[in-house]
């Protein structure tokens, strides 16, 4: 007797028992809510633990060119600024900040750049406190901090399996050609099988847009580099990390 076909009518749905303790794993201080703001408005009580929230023992002389366009002068103080937007900014849509104090690598000499190896181990911790029912990582493109926290978070994902596990596409980066797709593969090999997901979500997108208005720093830069204003009616895809269906691991191989 042949094999039953698969119930497709399931396929990407997201049951909102999983979203009951959501986590979402921001690299910076603006990155969940660019990627992830209907999502988290429409699940308020959420958690960001952001990943690279730390201040560096001096800021860079001259400045870096990101916290230029953001309109910081010499002096500044500016994570503390920053994590106050980011305070702020969570607050419209009913989140609750964690902070690491890793640096980001623009306060860094290229060798001492904060990768997966040095941050997988205190975000592990900071999950498993958390306790989620599902953790949203980065996909992780381009920025190099997007990068080792998207790595970061897979080295986690093998020892704590508990929750659900997703990607949100980073905002902006997901636009360079070529790159999503790049990520896409990369994670279809690795047998995690990335799948659109489809959660529940605040389609109006009132408050996204209040929480981003809170940055009031990054969107200078961000609107400088990447046009963000004219980018934020794109959608916000998450993608699961799941086994594959039964046999058709095999089509890892074809790719």
């Amino acid at each position: 007797m042949a094999n039953p076909a698969p119930d497709m009518r399931e396929w990407g749905l997201v049951p909102d028992r999983e979203l009951e303790r959501m986590v979402i794993v921001s690299p910076h201080l603006d990155d969940a809510v660019l990627g992830c703001g209907r999502l988290l408005a429409r699940h308020p009580g959420a958690t960001v633990v952001t990943v690279y929230a730390g201040r560096p023992d001096e800021y860079p002389t001259p400045m870096t060119r990101w916290d230029t366009l953001a309109g910081f002068d010499p002096g500044d103080e500016v994570l503390e600024a920053r994590r106050e937007e980011d305070a702020k900014a969570l607050a419209e849509v009913g989140a609750v900040p964690r902070w690491l104090d890793f640096v980001e690598h623009q306060y860094l000499e290229r060798p001492d750049w904060v990768g997966p190896d040095a941050t997988n181990t205190a975000l592990e911790q900071e999950l498993r406190t958390l306790d989620p029912t599902a953790v949203f990582l980065p996909m992780g493109l381009a920025n190099p901090d997007h990068v080792a926290t998207h790595d970061a978070g897979m080295l986690v994902r093998e020892r704590f399996t508990g929750p659900a596990w997703f990607c949100y596409e980073d905002s902006g980066y997901k636009h360079i050609p070529g790159l999503l797709a790049w990520r896409v593969a990369k994670l279809f090999r690795a047998a995690v099988w990335p799948t659109p997901a489809v959660p529940s979500i605040d389609a109006q997108d009132t408050r996204k847009r209040a929480a981003i208005g809170q940055y009031t720093s990054q969107l200078l830069a961000l609107e400088a580099d990447w046009h963000i204003g004219e980018k934020l009616e794109a959608p916000e895809q998450v993608w699961r990390l799941a086994e594959p269906p039964d046999g058709w691991e095999r089509l890892i191989d074809d790719v």
